[in-house]
């Protein structure tokens, strides 16, 4: 099976489809699967990379959304789900709930549905990147259709100094 006909891109092209999104997904010759490796195979600021990180919020599984460029300050996403305890999901959770391997995880499209905290930092990025279901397949889109079609929450998440 080539990596075009991978069924998490599949997956995820239908997603896309049925949400309306707008850019076309592509595939990228190197692996996308750090921000760092997507930013330099794109050709674009590691900021522009979206993470899809999924964590356990006194025991609710959430998603957050956060710039390449940034790590996630738990205690921030802690104030914002009015929660006392935030761990990363690890790698089974994460494909349990998603759908999709962690270095390929989307912003949309998951198995299940889940409260997500979008990053403010790329409110400053006319264009910016998210996987799209394998660490070679990569989705253009916005700030704005993110918020929109994900309905999720902007927030400052990052963790500072």
């Amino acid at each position: 099976m080539s990596q075009s006909e991978h069924p998490s891109v599949t997956k995820f092209r239908k997603a896309a489809s049925e949400l309306g999104i707008k850019g076309e997904v592509i595939q990228t010759q190197e692996t996308a699967r750090t921000a760092d490796e997507a930013a330099a195979t794109l050709g674009v600021q590691v900021g522009q990379i979206v993470k899809s990180l999924v964590f356990e919020a006194d025991g609710e599984t959430v998603l957050v959304l956060t710039s390449g460029e940034n790590k996630v300050d738990t205690n921030k996403v802690a104030i914002a789900f009015n929660v006392s305890k935030v761990g990363k999901a690890d790698a089974d959770k994460t494909r349990e709930v998603t759908g999709y391997a962690i270095g390929g995880v989307p912003p949309l499209g998951h198995s299940t549905k889940m409260k997500i905290l979008i990053d403010e930092t790329f409110k400053k990025f006319d264009e910016i990147w998210a996987a799209a279901g394998h660490p070679h397949f990569v989705f253009p889109t916005t700030y704005e259709e993110l918020v929109r079609l994900s309905g999720a929450i902007p927030t400052d998440v990052a963790l500072k100094g």
